[in-house]
């Protein structure tokens, strides 16, 4: 649509225009609708789909996801499995927001500063 753009490959003109590649976008909405679970901004309880880490370890932050053992190879691509360790890997400031859009801000910055964070 954008003519300057057409010889361009998809990742220069994800870059040119600033946009998120659509690996990135499903790893981002994950970790909104765990942030929206965990902040009450959803009907779906936490404890629908998590088991909260009771370990009490002071790495990361106090609201970490226990990840759940499984014998089948396609059960890694579920929603509760695929964002325990992003979600994990956040700090507590990240999680720490009031608002839905604190923390989608906290996102923006941790891909700036971390790249390859919402990348499998």
């Amino acid at each position: 649509m954008i003519t300057d753009l057409r010889k361009l490959t998809y990742e220069n003109r994800l870059r040119s225009l600033k946009l998120w590649t659509l690996e990135e976008r499903r790893n981002r909405a994950d970790l909104l609708e765990v942030f929206k679970m965990k902040s009450g901004l959803t009907r779906i309880s936490m404890k629908t789909f998590f088991d909260l880490n009771v370990d009490s370890r002071t790495r990361g932050h106090s609201f970490k996801i226990a990840k759940q053992r499984s014998n089948l190879n396609i059960r890694k691509f579920f929603f509760s499995e695929r964002v325990v360790q992003r979600w994990n890997n956040l700090s507590q400031e990240d999680i720490d927001h009031k608002t839905l859009n604190g923390f989608k801000k906290a996102l923006e910055t941790r891909r700036r500063t971390q790249m390859d964070f919402f990348m499998d």
